[in-house]
This record gives C-alpha cells, sequence and structure tokens, in this order.
C-alpha cells in the first residue's frame, strides 16, 4: 500500500511517500480502507521528533481516519464489513490501509462525506474527553477556548454551543475572531490586540468563566488562573507556549480552582470506547441535524502531505485540513 512515512525528525520535506506492507487486524480490530484522513497538531509535533509513538502503534503518522470496513473482528461491534465509519487511531493514517480498533470507530454522521468525516475524530475525542468529562462543564456554565480557530477550537466552540453554553475563544486576527463568533461563540478576542483576562473580566461581570480550554500553557496558565470563576477548571491539553508555567497557589486554594491536564494518544482502548459511546448518543445527532458542522480549510491528496503540514504551521488556516487517499 502507498503511504507517507517520517524519515527523520525535521521539516515537513521529510515525509515521504512509501510502499509498506498492509497491516493486518488484531483481536478486536478492523481493517479500514482509507478514504480520507484528519492532520494535527501532534502529527507535526511527532514529525519533529517531539511525540514518541506508543508501544505497538504504526510509526506512520495519523490519528484520524474515515474509510470502509475490509475484515477484521467485528464481535460485539455495531458494524459489517463495507460499513463506512470514522475512528480514532495511535496512528497509521497516511495511509492507504489503516487498522483500528472497533470501540474506537464511529459511523459516519447521515448527510457527511469520508472527507467531512475524517475532520471529525481527534478533535471531538479530545474536547469530549476534555471539557466535559475532565473539566465537567455543566448546566449553564460558560467555557474559554484558547485558539478559537483550529480544528480543536471549533469543534470545542460548536459542541459546547450546541449543547447551549456560553462560549467566548481566542484567536490571532479581527478576522478569524469573526469565524469563532460565526460558529457561535459570544465574543471573539483578538489576543494580539486584547487582554483576553480585561475582555472575559468584563463580559462575565467580573465573574471570569467556569472552564478554559488551553493549548498554549507557559505564561498563559497565570493568566488563566485570573479569569477563571471561583471552582473554575482549568484544562491543558498542548503546551505550545512552553511546559513551564509560575502560578500564586494560593489563588487555586482560596478559589477552588482545579488544573488539568491530559494526553489522549496513550490512552486504553476502554477508555477511548467511553468517548465514543459519549459521542455517538450525544453529539453525532446534533451533526445529522445540522447544529455542528464540519469546517474544513483545504483537502490535499495525500502525496502533498508535505504541503499539508507547511500549512499547518504557516497557523493561517480555519478549521481541519485533510488528506485525500482513495
Amino acid at each position: 500500500m502507498r503511504a507517507v512515512e517520517i524519515t527523520q525528525p525535521g521539516l515537513p520535506d521529510v515525509l515521504k511517500v512509501c510502499e509498506r506492507p498492509m497491516p493486518k487486524p488484531k483481536a478486536g480490530e478492523v481493517l479500514i480502507k482509507v478514504h480520507a484522513a484528519g492532520v494535527n497538531r501532534p502529527d507535526v509535533i511527532q514529525r519533529m521528533g517531539h511525540y514518541p509513538v506508543p508501544p505497538g502503534a504504526s510509526d506512520l503518522p495519523g490519528l484520524e481516519i474515515a474509510g470502509e470496513i475490509v475484515e477484521g473482528d467485528l464481535a460485539g461491534s455495531h458494524f459489517k464489513v463495507g460499513d463506512l465509519v470514522c475512528a480514532l487511531v495511535q496512528g497509521g493514517g497516511y495511509a492507504e490501509y489503516c487498522t483500528a480498533p472497533v470501540k474506537q470507530c464511529l459511523p459516519i454522521p447521515a448527510g457527511l462525506d469520508a472527507v467531512e468525516a475524517a475532520s471529525l475524530p481527534e478533535t471531538f475525542f479530545t474536547v469530549w474527553s476534555n471539557v466535559f468529562d475532565r473539566a465537567h462543564l455543566a448546566d449553564s456554565e460558560t467555557l474559554l477556548v484558547q485558539g478559537g480557530t483550529s480544528g480543536i477550537g471549533v469543534t470545542a466552540i460548536q459542541m459546547a454551543t450546541a449543547l447551549g453554553h456560553r462560549v467566548f475563544a481566542t484567536a490571532g486576527s479581527d478576522e478569524k475572531c469573526r469565524a469563532c463568533e460565526e460558529l457561535g461563540a459570544i465574543r471573539g478576542i483578538n489576543y494580539r490586540t486584547d487582554d483576553f483576562v480585561e475582555v472575559i473580566k468584563k463580559e462575565t461581570g467580573g465573574a471570569g468563566v467556569d472552564v478554559i480550554l488551553d493549548m498554549v500553557g507557559g505564561a498563559y496558565v497565570a493568566r488563566e488562573l485570573d479569569c477563571l470563576a471561583d471552582d473554575g477548571r482549568l484544562a491543558i491539553i498542548a503546551l505550545l507556549g512552553g511546559a513551564k508555567a509560575t502560578v500564586d497557589l494560593g489563588q487555586v486554594l482560596r478559589r477552588r480552582l482545579t488544573v488539568s491536564g491530559s494526553t489522549l494518544r496513550p490512552r486504553s482502548v476502554e477508555f477511548k470506547a467511553a468517548i465514543a459511546e459519549n459521542l455517538r448518543t450525544r453529539i453525532w445527532p446534533l451533526i445529522e441535524t445540522g447544529r455542528i458542522k464540519p469546517v474544513i480549510y483545504k483537502i490535499f491528496p495525500l502525496q502533498d502531505a508535505v504541503h499539508a503540514h507547511e500549512l499547518m504551521e504557516a497557523s493561517v488556516h480555519v478549521g481541519k485540513i485533510i488528506l485525500r487517499v482513495n
């Protein structure tokens, strides 16, 4: 099969088209003929040599796919050979065939094609796990999304808005802020020209937000604690601004704040299966009725993965970048 591999750590041009043996599904797995694969920031970090592959996972990049089940262990699942699915995988998505745990597969939502469905798993699993399971965003609570036009950002804005929450989002330009508002955010905050802490305090009457989804870390953490409401929760999922932060722990104690962090890739199949079930019952109907929509910025053929990574690193996109495979 054709695939795209990382020949050595480095710039996007280390991605090369290659021929690889077709993977063989293990117990509890299916083999999927990949129609499309999502491109995500962790793929870039892996390509640069900073995101180790979990034991037993494919060394090929690609954490989300959509395509057709061609064989595998379907016992106890809702699926059969020939079904179109999207799936969260530990790696191997940049290829014509990829294996996936059947419990991490979801049906392609009605009305979507495989390219649109390939934009869903990685961000939807991540947002559900961190915003709703870990940070426990509850009825009538507010959410701040850092990086609102990223793949994670457009998902978090839409998902929380569709479930009835007030959402704020930061972005790096006025145009991107407008895009956040078009997706449902009540206020897009240009972090280059505005202090998001001051804006949040003003917009919430000084109360702050209940939950923050953060992909920056670093110096943002102390400022984020300042704009959390009492009993607020900060969920950190990436460290684009650095892994070190200085925080006022007295504030954490006095105001009962919670800071959590997580990475989804190494978690167990059973952990991800529980997320998949919540997505299928709570979120997939919202996609099928159009209340949540895929946001795809650009589609590249598999052999142009280099250009897809260049675009990802330029950070001009709004939404997802996709590789069309078959």
